[in-house]
């Protein structure tokens, strides 16, 4: 695919949990191939999808499609960072874990990066946020399609599954802030930059807007220079602008 058409399609239209991400990556990690990866999330999954008809496995098929996509087969170009993601897996502890997957979901869906924006957006002027907000600022984006509401509601289920917002029982679609993350390792913040610019068709972004970007309202991440930066990630680069201000920017490779 495409990296052009990766932007423009929606492609992640199904409620993801948090520990299947994770279990695809320890699947990988532990040295799988590709069709046995399949066949032990089948079993895994089962039992969320109880019942035996067709819609419930056809569900079942494209939920193991998209975790497979994320970690096991991503495109081309994300191959690089899905190496390294995995790599920070092995070697992070448990509850940093969360940063890793959510980078790699928006780069290889920048539909959920595009939702965390607007709930980022959206936290940063008033204290809760609607479905119905994020739902008008989305088919704005990506039109008004029955297949765009249907995939920002189950996105954003899955954030409340992940525990980056909150949703209580009696104001259903009304939003509040979860967990927030302080991300210090510098490696960490590295592959997150470098995720950022795959997620958006930037060919070079202020340092500063990519440590602040509302796409990662999960995260709080620390300030760093431009130079430890790519001192970091074999795959950034640095491009100055006068004395100020320096852009990232992602190594362009022959």
């Amino acid at each position: 695919m495409q990296p052009n058409q990766r932007h423009s399609q929606v492609g992640i239209d199904r409620f993801i949990r948090l520990n299947w991400l994770e279990h695809t990556a320890c699947l990988c990690l532990a040295g799988n191939e590709v069709p046995a990866v399949k066949v032990a999330l089948q079993e895994y999954l089962k039992g969320a999808f109880r019942c035996d008809a067709t819609k419930v496995r056809n569900s079942l098929d494209k939920t193991i499609t998209i975790l497979m996509k994320i970690w096991v087969r991503p495109p081309g170009e994300l191959r690089p960072l899905q190496r390294e993601g995995l790599k920070l897996i092995s070697q992070l502890p448990c509850e940093e874990h969360i940063a890793v997957h959510w980078g790699q979901a928006c780069a290889v869906y920048p539909f959920w990066g595009a939702i965390a924006a607007h709930v980022g957006r959206l936290l940063r002027l008033q204290r809760t946020v609607t479905a119905a907000q994020v739902q008008r600022r989305m088919q704005e984006q990506y039109g008004e399609r029955d297949t765009v509401f249907r995939a920002t509601r189950r996105v954003l289920q899955s954030f409340v599954d992940w525990g980056v917002l909150k949703e209580p029982p009696e104001e259903k679609g009304v939003y509040t802030p979860g967990v927030s993350l302080t991300v210090n390792r510098i490696e960490l913040i590295a592959w997150l930059a470098e995720a950022f610019l795959r997620t958006h068709q930037n060919s070079s972004v202020p340092l500063g807007t990519i440590l602040n970007s509302t796409s990662f309202f999960p995260f709080a991440l620390s300030s760093i220079s431009a130079d430890q930066l790519v001192a970091a990630s074999r795959q950034l680069s640095i491009l100055r602008n006068g004395l100020d201000q320096d852009f990232i920017m992602l190594v362009k490779r022959l």
